[in-house]
């Protein structure tokens, strides 16, 4: 095993959306090609927003993933804990550091008095920034400040007229200035750690030699490399992904459709199709197969052929690989994942009745056209609705020798019912009549289903059986008549 070791770090503030599941996966890619490890860990220091029950759902969203973790949360490890929560003494010893080395000092500047500073500055056309008002304080000035119960910030000293620069290897290399950034807070007045100063502290103990995030934390990139710097560490590559965009190649949001990943699990998208999709999001392969396995991704992954721009996640894209899957999953498996949503259906009692063996025959048959496993509850109704005739069904049993034909299949039912006697059956039935394959089958189709397209014919009258499919024939031929 390689010493590269990168990590993924959600807060808890609700469930996993799929930026994040897709910066979860790249992580895990990039770990497992280079054959190291996966931390998890939890930024749970906003108490407000912050809930266990996000923290267990995001863990299962990424079993559900297929992500695999080494050490952190759930898996151990010599670098716990792995909450933030329970490492707020280690963070305070650092900003303690920082104090007595005179790199931070206590604020005591009140909510109003950073807004007014705020505004003046943006009335000013300045970039809005704490200009660094409480550094000269004297220890007299902060006693008088401390005894007044006020609970000071520390915020760090940005070093002047200085340029930060990172090599990012998706990037490029980006540069910052010093000057346009304020000193920025390191610990909040109740002693916890603002994200840009925990984050560092958490990366090096834990030996993070790669951090790789979205594009949206670029701009906290200097603040962390000033920590790095200050603390003499040693600073991690970085690589920041892109955004992902909805079609409308606007940010993604919830009028783009589900944005959790739990949603898709719930709509029956399979776990190897979302990775195969997610892992497809601003990354490509070097061929043009678009079907690619966990292990071919892993095996092939490389932060270089990540993209610069942004990804748009596209729902059209995700349903054809998601129908995929399906197709090529085990009958015997399929028909055990779909059952969940036939028991939820108004079905459940219909399909409780059936053989196993008429059971796996209605799931071979609806199979192609199941986008998601939801979709088997649409699928499965024209086996179990009553018959609504559309219009055009309508036309089509109203054509010349339409009853005829209907007739002759019902008169020479077989008493056997598989699809393929089916099939024979129908053979006969257009040697006998004399009418063409077409004339055979779209009468025979809108008398028994009442839709013009559907699944395989001779399938659909097996799963009803002779009973059931004389009885809608039945029905139709008394509406041919009553027409005409």
């Amino acid at each position: 095993m390689s010493n590269i070791k990168v990590r993924f770090a959600p807060s808890p503030t609700g469930p996993l959306h799929i930026g994040g599941a897709r910066s979860a996966l790249f992580n895990y890619l990039f770990a497992v090609n280079k054959q190291g490890q996966l931390v998890l860990r939890i930024e749970d220091t906003d108490l407000d927003r912050s809930k266990r029950e996000y923290e267990q759902e995001i863990i299962e969203s990424l079993q559900w993933l297929g992500i695999k973790w080494n050490e952190g949360l759930g898996a151990g490890g010599p670098n716990g804990p792995y909450r933030q929560t329970e490492r707020v003494s280690i963070y305070q010893e650092y900003a303690q550091t920082l104090l007595e080395s005179g790199q931070a000092y206590y604020c005591f500047c009140t909510e109003e008095e950073l807004e007014q500073e705020r505004q003046e500055l943006i009335s000013r056309g300045d970039t809005p920034r704490y200009l660094g008002k409480c550094r000269f304080l004297s220890d007299a000035e902060k006693e008088v400040k401390i005894s007044q119960g006020i609970k000071p910030t520390i915020r760090f000293q940005v070093p002047a007229n200085k340029i930060y620069i990172v090599d990012d290897v998706v990037r490029g290399r980006v540069s910052f200035e010093s000057d346009s950034i304020g000193d920025f807070i390191i610990q909040k007045s109740d002693g916890l750690p603002t994200y840009n100063f925990a984050v560092v502290i958490d990366d090096v103990l834990m030996g993070i030699t790669h951090v790789i995030r979205a594009e949206e934390h670029l701009s906290n990139t200097p603040r962390q490399l000033m920590i790095y710097e200050a603390l003499n560490f040693k600073r991690p590559a970085f690589a920041h992904i892109s955004l992902i965009l909805g079609s409308d190649r606007q940010k993604m949001s919830k009028r783009h459709g589900a944005t959790s990943l739990i949603q898709y699990r719930e709509m029956g998208y399979l776990p190897a199709a979302m990775f195969n999709f997610l892992s497809l999001m601003g990354w490509a392969p070097e061929g043009e197969e678009q079907l690619l396995s966990p292990p071919e991704i892993a095996g092939a992954f490389s932060l270089e052929r990540v993209s610069k721009s942004p990804a748009v996640f596209d729902m059209d894209k995700l349903n054809w690989i998601n129908q995929q899957y399906i197709k090529k999953l085990d009958l015997k498996e399929l028909a055990n994942m779909v059952k969940p949503f036939l028991d939820d259906s108004p079905y459940a009692g219909s399909v409780s009745r059936m053989s196993q063996e008429k059971y796996e025959l209605m799931i071979a048959t609806v199979r192609d056209h199941l986008v998601c496993l939801s979709d088997i509850t649409r699928e499965v109704a024209v086996i179990f609705d009553n018959i609504a005739y559309e219009s055009e069904t309508v036309q089509v049993l109203q054509g010349e020798g339409v009853a005829g034909v209907l007739q002759t299949f019902a008169e020479e039912f077989p008493d056997v019912e598989t699809p393929e006697d089916i099939k024979q059956h129908i053979k006969a039935v257009m040697k006998k009549t004399g009418a063409k394959p077409k004339n055979v089958f779209m009468p025979l189709r809108c008398a028994v289903s009442g839709k013009i397209h559907g699944p395989d014919l001779p399938s659909l009258i097996s799963i009803w059986g002779k009973e059931e499919t004389l009885n809608r024939i039945d029905v139709a031929l008394q509406m041919i008549n009553k027409g005409n």
